[in-house]
């Protein structure tokens, strides 16, 4: 009897220990995850590591704190808050908000915010797109083309099913360009102004495979192609906003082959804007050039999906296209640590713009005959780090052979 007790006693004893490592497995697991997306979770709340420290060619070095309570604060409701300083501008920038649960079987909620800071001209955000986390984001380091705004939103998501997302916002924005900039209509300039807009989105992954898990639905294997659609309207003399346009955006990703062995990568993003538009809300091609006259002046940070023979500001169109092709060609196995991989690299963008002449205190050029780049990444030759050389030819080749080429250093790290 007592060899039993003890056999029993053995066997639970290993039970328990099983299952008190599954636990700490999952918590480690649920730990990275969070971590990957960009928080530091904490028992009420979530700290935002985007905001711990950046740097950008107009605040310099940008640092500050913020995040969002979770579910053990409440899953009905959520606060999320923000708060950063830039040394170069020498202006506190924040932003304070939260969320109203509606329904927990669709993930709906009814988020109210106030913004006061900075956004790139030119740059169109999809409210949809997931969260996107780097540590180190290459092309912020470079941009210099910023606009203040001041924006009261009121959002409401929608997940209409596993594999589409659905937002929709109304936000009031008082814009005020840091650049000498000004925009002419009908007689009147305008150095600042105010839009009052409504951006309806959409994200579709068909292919993909989620799973709810205790941080939400997560998506655990992708699947390709995913699309992006978003519809902006701005609304003149609604909330005294200045002017009346809308804009169309759609962007597709698609993927083909093992990540393990060689894959490509396609990218397509256009986008359109109809109406009175200011240079703020049109649209670049993704540039990460400095204007420095020798190759390695210029040598930098290679973005993730950015042009990197394009200068800054060089280019801006109301209505634009853009192909981008990766073919990763499978790593070479040097040691079991070193495993650098081949990329090559070819890009296209195409635009146009309308009453150009409206855009006033800043000179730029189109993309009307057609911008072309190819080149090559060497990824992962230490901690992450490679390098990148990409060579402009085309419609918009530059006399000075050197300031076609662009040479930098890549990074790439995952959790």
């Amino acid at each position: 009897m007592l060899l039993l007790c003890a056999s029993y006693g053995n066997s639970q004893s290993a039970v328990e220990q099983q299952f008190v490592a599954a636990k700490d497995t999952l918590k480690k697991h649920l730990f990275l995850k969070s971590i990957g997306t960009g928080y530091f979770p904490t028992k009420y709340f979530n700290f935002d590591l985007r905001y711990l420290i950046k740097y950008n060619q107009y605040e310099g070095v940008r640092t500050g704190i913020g995040g969002v309570t979770n579910k053990d604060f409440s899953e009905k409701f959520r606060l999320n808050s923000y708060i950063v300083y830039g040394f170069r501008d020498d202006r506190f920038k924040y932003s304070i908000g939260g969320g109203l649960r509606l329904s927990p079987d669709t993930n709906t909620w009814l988020n109210l915010s106030y913004t006061d800071d900075l956004l790139e001209t030119g740059n169109t955000k999809y409210i949809t797109d997931d969260r996107v986390f780097q540590f180190f984001e290459p092309r912020l380091l470079n941009i210099d083309l910023f606009h203040k705004h001041q924006t009261t939103a009121l959002t409401l998501e929608h997940q209409i099913s596993d594999h589409l997302l659905s937002k929709l916002d109304f936000s009031v924005s008082d814009i005020d360009p840091t650049y000498d900039y000004a925009y002419v209509l009908n007689g009147k300039t305008y150095e600042d102004f105010r839009l009052t807009t409504n951006i309806l989105g959409f994200q579709w992954s068909p292919f993909s495979k989620f799973k709810e898990t205790v941080l939400g639905t997560q998506e655990v294997s992708s699947g390709f192609p995913k699309f992006s659609f978003q519809y902006t309207k701005s609304l003149h003399d609604v909330i005294n906003g200045d002017f009346n346009f809308t804009k169309l955006d759609f962007r597709t990703i698609f993927e083909l082959g093992n990540k393990k062995s060689h894959f490509a990568q396609m990218i397509l993003v256009s986008g359109m804007a109809i109406g009175d538009t200011p240079l703020t809300h049109l649209y670049h091609a993704y540039p990460n050039n400095i204007r420095k006259e020798q190759v390695l002046q210029r040598f930098s940070v290679a973005g993730l999906n950015s042009f990197e023979t394009m200068y800054f500001n060089e280019f801006f169109s109301d209505k634009f296209f853009t192909f981008q092709l990766k073919y990763f060609i499978k790593p070479f196995h040097v040691t079991d640590r070193f495993k650098p991989q081949l990329v090559l690299i070819t890009r296209y963008a195409l635009g146009d713009m309308d009453n150009q002449e409206r855009h006033q205190g800043i000179t730029f050029d189109t993309l009307n005959y057609g911008y072309t780049e190819s080149g090559f990444e060497l990824n992962k030759l230490l901690y992450g780090f490679g390098l990148s050389f990409t060579y402009r030819y085309g419609a918009y080749y530059l006399p000075n052979f050197s300031d076609n080429i662009a040479f930098k250093f890549t990074f790439n790290v995952s959790l």
